[in-house]
């Protein structure tokens, strides 16, 4: 007869909208200083390729997603400084088959939003399927079923237009890994519904000399130009451009508008132009932070000769430099400070809208347990072939918050076969977990690590003991430089270091990752289990 073995684990629903309320703030990182002023990042989390829409006295962001499911989040703020997450634009991600398995670095890339007809529109790329379009009549949902507008392999970054004459056009870039041509940007003609392409193909912009990699592109029209927002030179290392001409087909002039300068913050650039309500202009952005992921960064945008300085001209060269602490953005009011959710207490009937799995979610993954205050996640049969967690679906997971925290989970497990493991996990192209393996009738506490995950790398055992008991607590410590210490606790008070420690890596395209997972080796008609108590965030 198998052995029994309670323990306690956090998990997600997966559920795609606006499940949850957010009552807690975060006890990690907060942008607003509360004087009037605010700090750079407004949000210290992977939130890539941010594009930012103004409806009236509202905010909304989304953001690259990749292989995360749900996908295409959606974030609200009333003065860009302070952001909730509210949900989700895609859920499933398409083709359901091909997002069914973990698809690395795929998926949905640099997304944009806008508001058309009282309508929101996303336009999304897939690099190797095209760009599709969904809607909705609320930011909340319910988001159409996504349209192909153009299909082919390679595309990505898309930015629609429509125009005063009643024209619409769409502008996109290139993925060298796909299409084998890069840094040179396309504006093509749509129909009046923005759902196909029509005419020719355009290239209003070769980068190769001098603004290489330039891609991102955000179309705009205004004081008579067109204006096309684009970083070039690199994610990590780029700057921000800008693009303009009387014609939407060009010529287009080019001018630098944002740089690294003398900052910390490198690679300013990709992300949204913003007017407020009051008439002040504001560029919200990414700094790639490795295992941190792709952080948001706000900075005032003001104009000079019929061009935007984005952050600070020091040196009046007309090329702004990021800001680190700046006066907040004036909207006409002021609202309470509010961040995304991080600390989940599963005590409902929806799983916290921060949780994402790493493929499509299966029913058969996980559930919230109708209000008996956890959630479940079943130890799923490990897929075949796989020895390790990189190519496992059922990976639950958020973001990291802030360069410094304190995740904590209570957990409880019921083991029903010989051979189930489920476990607490720092999750990138290294990663390392704390678990619970039950193997030979016994319950064994074992802390593993793999290195160079997406190129085959192996885990290694670190730590192992017998563990006698029903219930455990999990934690993980990260300090600067994305260092991880793994320990435990019966008692959620006393706890015990073991293993080694871990510098986080970035995953493909996105940050680390923290959360859970459970699997097994047996294939029988049932599974164990693991009912996640709570998680939570703390310095």
């Amino acid at each position: 007869m198998q052995p029994k073995i309670f323990f306690t684990l956090l998990i997600l629903f997966g559920s795609t909208f606006f499940a949850v309320s957010q009552s807690q703030n975060s006890k990690v990182w907060i942008a607003d200083n509360g004087d009037g002023t605010y700090k750079n990042p407004i949000i210290h989390a992977d939130y890539s390729d941010p594009d930012v829409v103004r409806v009236g006295d509202d905010y909304f962001m989304t953001a690259s997603s990749f292989n995360c499911a749900p996908g295409l989040p959606i974030l609200h703020s009333k003065d860009l400084v302070n952001w909730q997450l509210k949900g989700y634009a895609l859920n499933p991600q398409i083709p359901e088959d091909v997002f069914s398995i973990p698809q690395h670095g795929n998926g949905v890339w640099a997304p944009c939003i806008r508001y058309h007809n009282n309508e929101f529109y996303i336009y999304y790329p897939d690099p190797d399927f095209g760009i599709y379009m969904i809607k909705a009549k609320n930011a909340e949902g319910p988001w159409s079923t996504p349209i192909l507008v153009k299909g082919g392999k390679g595309l990505i970054d898309p930015s629609p237009l429509w125009d005063d004459d009643g024209k619409v056009y769409l502008t996109h870039a290139f993925a060298g890994s796909r299409a084998r041509v890069k840094s040179v940007l396309f504006v093509q003609e749509m129909n009046s519904e923005g759902t196909s392409v029509i005419g020719e193909e355009v290239m209003i912009f070769d980068g190769h000399n001098g603004h290489g990699t330039i891609e991102g592109p955000k179309f705009y029209k205004a004081n008579g130009y067109y204006y096309i927002f684009a970083p070039a030179g690199g994610v990590s290392t780029g700057w921000q451009t800008v693009l303009r001409s009387k014609s939407v087909f060009g010529p287009y002039e080019i001018k630098t508008v944002m740089a690294q300068g003398d900052t910390d913050i490198n690679g300013p650039h990709q992300g949204a132009w913003v007017i407020t309500q009051t008439g002040e202009h504001w560029f919200i952005h990414f700094q790639d932070k490795e295992a941190y992921g792709r952080i948001v960064h706000l900075n005032p945008m003001t104009w000079k000769d019929g061009w935007p300085v984005i952050g600070i001209d020091k040196d009046g060269d007309g090329v702004g430099e990021p800001v680190l602490s700046h006066k907040k953005p004036d909207v006409g009011a002021t609202y309470p400070i509010v961040t995304p959710p991080e600390s989940d207490e599963f005590n409902g009937s929806s799983l916290g809208v921060q949780w994402q799995w790493h493929a499509n979610k299966h029913i058969s993954y996980g559930y919230p347990s109708g209000n008996l205050g956890f959630y479940r996640i079943n130890c799923i049969v490990r897929p075949e072939g796989e020895d390790g967690l990189w190519m496992v679906p059922n990976l639950l997971l958020q973001k990291f918050p802030a360069e410094e925290f304190t995740a904590t989970t209570k957990l409880s497990f019921t083991s029903r076969t010989n051979d189930e493991e489920a476990g607490f996990v720092v999750m990138g192209e290294d990663y390392q977990y704390i678990s619970l393996q039950s193997k030979n009738d016994k319950l064994y506490l074992r802390v593993a690590k793999c290195l160079q995950a997406r190129t085959g790398g192996k885990e290694v055992e670190l730590h192992r003991e017998e563990f006698d008991g029903k219930n455990i607590f999990f934690r993980v410590k990260v300090e600067k430089g994305a260092l991880c210490s793994f320990s435990f606790s019966t008692d959620g008070n006393k706890f015990k270091e073991v293993g080694e420690k871990l510098e986080a890596k970035p995953g493909r395209w996105i940050g680390a990752k923290i959360g859970y997972f459970a699997l097994r080796n047996d294939i029988t008609n049932d599974s164990g289990t693991v009912d996640i108590d709570w998680f939570r965030i703390d310095k």
